[in-house]
This record gives structure tokens, sequence and C-alpha cells, in this order.
């Protein structure tokens, strides 16, 4: 059985971002995780999170000018300082929030551009330095067009290759399943092959990104074949709920009543 994790950036957002961990606990989930923690100061999330006996399992570093337009600044050249930056103030958050998981956004560049390929191999290998100093997993997913137009990190063979190529063992792939679906399909046969490098799961229907188990894809089936392929890690809920965010938990115990 999968360990789930909340995403409370998606879910719970009918509560205010602090009081979404208590609601969480309340719904049954023992972990959650979040896209970014900036707004807030890092000791009023550490103090939600043990108030609720929560884990916080990921989040990702900052991404830049979020409002602006930007998505990440790893293959940005010209953002590099401001990238390792951002990396001094994702990892004081995580050591403030026990998390050991890190998301490196890749940003809005062409990806068969030689100048931002440089840019991003030179943030990967930077970020995965310092992350593995304080025994940080660092991560990296690919992100669909259609709902990140233009993002640099457009494609699991691609992540599979930054990854091995880089072999650093902290670096690993995030594997959403909703973005493998609508970038290339096959995601039980992608699952069985990048298991090696696989470090987070996060999973939505496809195609409205809703709750598992109400689009095209048989969610359920690739949750058990996460069981078979022996995979322990968390399975992030990243999904915008059609309803009220309790409303569609009975997917749940749907699922444990396979």
């Amino acid at each position: 059985m999968p360990f789930f994790a909340a995403n409370l950036s998606l879910m719970f957002t009918e509560h205010a971002f602090l009081d979404r961990f208590q609601a969480a606990a309340d719904a049954g989930f023992d972990a959650v995780e979040f896209l970014f923690p900036y707004e807030f100061e890092a000791d009023a999330i550490a103090e939600r999170l043990a108030e609720a006996e929560l884990e916080q399992v990921l989040f990702n570093l900052p991404p830049g000018d979020w409002a602006g337009g930007d998505r990440g600044l790893a293959a940005l050249p010209e953002r590099k300082e401001e990238l390792q930056q951002s990396v001094t103030t994702a990892l004081a958050y995580a050591q403030a929030l026990g998390t050991r998981r890190l998301h490196m956004m890749a940003g809005i560049a062409d990806p068969a551009d030689p100048v931002h390929q440089r840019a991003y191999r030179d943030a990967l290998a930077f970020v995965a330095d310092a992350t593995g100093e304080k025994d940080i997993t660092l991560l990296i997913e690919p992100l669909n067009p259609r709902d990140m137009p233009g993002y640099f990190l457009n494609s699991f063979d691609l992540a599979a290759a930054a990854i091995t190529d880089l072999g650093r063992p902290n670096v690993k792939l995030q594997f959403d399943v909703y973005h493998r679906q609508i970038l290339h399909g096959d995601v039980l046969r992608a699952l069985e092959q990048m298991m090696p490098i696989i470090g987070h799961v996060q999973i939505a229907s496809v195609p409205g990104r809703n709750e598992p188990g109400t689009g095209e894809l048989d969610d359920f089936r690739v949750l058990e074949a996460l069981d078979e392929l022996g995979y322990r890690g968390f399975v992030g809920c990243e999904y915008r709920p059609k309803e009220a965010t309790l409303d569609g938990l009975d997917w749940l115990d749907r699922f444990e009543e396979c």
C-alpha cells in the first residue's frame, strides 16, 4: 500500500494555508507536500506540522517571480546567482521542517538551445552538491506543455538522461502520473523502466487533474503497480478536488477495497 501525502497547495483550499495541515490530519493523512512555503515563516509551518503530527515530504525551491511568469531558474544562465541563493533559502526551510526531498524547477526556456542545456546541467550539479551535503534528495520533474507552456524539462527521457549523466545518488526523478500520461502515455511501462531512478511519485486523474479514479486512466492499477514494483516512497496527491476536498476522498477507500 503506497504512503499518501496530501498536496496542500491544491487540496483543502477551503481553509487558510496554515489551517490545511490539521485538516489533512483530520482526514487521515500522515504526510503532506506543497509547492512553496516561502510566504510563511518556517517556524510557523513547523508548529502546524508538529501539532498535526504530520511529515512534510516535499516542496519546491524558490521559482523566481511566480506571479511574473517565472517557473524556475535552473535553465536560465542569467539567473545563476539567484538560483544559488534560492538553494540556501530552501535548505533552511528543509531543516526547519524536517523535509528530505526538494524539487528544482527548470524554468521557461528552449530545451534545444545549448546555452540553456549547459545552464541546466550546471545548475543540477550545483544543487545536487548542496543538497547532498545535507542528505537531501533533489528531484526533477518533467511537466507537460498544456499546463506549463514553454517549460524546459518537457520529456521524461531527457530527465532520465540528465539524472544518469550526472550520476549523483541523491538526484532522482519526480514521476507525476498526470504529466507522464499527457506527455507520453505508457505509464506502467515507464514506471517499470524508470523505477531505479524514481524518488517521488505524484498522481491526479487525466485530463481534469482531479481525484484519482475519475479520468481516462485506471489510476488504481497504477497504484497497484507501484506496490508490485517495490516502490516504498510517498505518492503525492497533487490533484484539484472537483468539489470540496472531503467530498472526493472516498477514492482512498475504494482503492483500499481493490
